[in-house]
């Protein structure tokens, strides 16, 4: 339906990824800079210069995890991570502040949602910073694309009933 644009350089953080200590998840790799900035005060006193990765399972309390053995959860963080929040008015797109509601509402209003469009015109002109205000330092695209999907298929299950 949509091609996947990559909006953001990640030639600094390493391929591959290790398994999450607490769930047995692999982990994405993850820029420290990501880390740094979105880490409470706290948090970021007991951070390692070593490589992190993102735990992405929902179940998992667990964010990141560093090679150091140190922990990461969500209560450590600024901000909410989407894939941690129950399902329903997630931020999706951390640079735009795209949501769930949103996607729903057009959908609602509209039969269409134009989120996918605005993201990407905003990564044309270059304006997104996924790369450090997304928890998972990667492009939300691809998860947002998702969630139009989800959303969508949800809304016309619900109809049907």
């Amino acid at each position: 339906m949509w091609a996947l644009v990559e909006c953001c350089d990640l030639h600094a953080v390493e391929a591959g990824g290790r398994l999450c200590p607490t769930c047995g998840e692999r982990g994405a790799p993850v820029q420290l800079q990501t880390v740094k900035a979105l880490l409470t005060e706290a948090a970021l006193r007991r951070l390692q210069l070593t490589p992190y990765r993102f735990c992405g399972n929902r179940t998992c309390d667990v964010v990141y995890f560093g090679d150091a053995g140190e922990r990461f959860g969500s209560h450590g963080l600024r901000l909410p991570v989407w894939q941690k929040e129950p399902v329903g008015a997630r931020l999706l797109c951390y640079c735009f502040g795209e949501t769930e509601a949103v996607i729903r509402a057009e959908l609602v209003e509209y039969g269409q949602t134009a989120v996918v469009d605005r993201i990407r015109e905003h990564i044309a002109a270059q304006r997104c910073a996924c790369d450090i205000r997304n928890p998972s330092g990667a492009c939300c695209l691809g998860d947002v694309m998702a969630a139009v999907t989800h959303i969508d298929a949800m809304m016309l299950a619900a109809e049907d009933k």
